[in-house]
């Protein structure tokens, strides 16, 4: 998918991707994860999510990958926040207290640049790429974070009804994906109310996914 398409959402606000609140799944399901306060959590595609200021609020520190600099901008403004910013290669590093946001190409983050993570949160990223770009997606993301655990939201549904983002992810792929490094839980499969953007029938799942 060209990098493009999602600097134009952002330009011209075509963000119906963006909750007005915190997603109720993750603050349902987090402390599935078991991970202890002040725990570093990546939040890859992170956009300018509220998922990022309840976990900061819930004694966390968050790590983000982002395309889009003008969702980066609106995030820290949201938030209250005046970031240090700094570049290496093609990334940019925002910087403030419990915060790092990396805005670039995610596949262009090394696992090096981005630091050690305690576990990943991966509600817009996989659903966001097409399916020949979910492999690679897949495993730079196992590779980058040393393997952390996950908690991961994606939606499956008839691909011939709608054109994504987001895409429909089925289980078999997951497991393809991961069932080779982690242990895979499905911890909830609901139907999405009134459907996917309104347009067809869809199950939203969120996966458990560590060693």
């Amino acid at each position: 998918m060209d990098p493009s398409f999602w600097h134009q959402r952002w330009e011209k606000n075509e963000i119906a991707f963006h909750e007005s609140k915190a997603n109720p799944l993750l603050v349902e399901h987090f402390r599935e994860l078991g991970v202890a306060k002040g725990s570093r959590i990546f939040v890859p595609l992170c956009g300018k999510t509220l998922d990022i200021s309840w976990l900061l609020s819930n004694g966390y520190r968050v790590a983000g990958a982002e395309l889009s600099r003008l969702a980066i901008e609106q995030l820290f403004t949201e938030l209250g926040q005046q970031p240090a910013i700094s570049a290496t290669g093609q990334v940019e590093r925002w910087s403030a207290p419990q915060l790092d946001v990396f805005v670039g190409d995610i596949f262009a983050l090394s696992g090096e640049r981005l630091g050690p993570v305690d576990t990943v949160y991966d509600r817009a990223a996989l659903v966001a790429f097409p399916e020949e770009m979910r492999d690679r997606y897949a495993a730079h993301l196992t590779t980058m974070t040393g393997k952390a655990p996950q908690l991961l939201i994606c939606y499956e549904y008839d691909q011939r009804m709608m054109d994504g983002p987001p895409f429909s992810v089925s289980n078999e792929e997951v497991t393809r994906h991961y069932a080779a490094h982690y242990d895979l839980t499905l911890l909830e499969s609901r139907e999405v109310s009134g459907g996917l953007k309104g347009k067809c029938p869809a199950k939203e799942k969120v996966w458990l996914i560590k060693r």
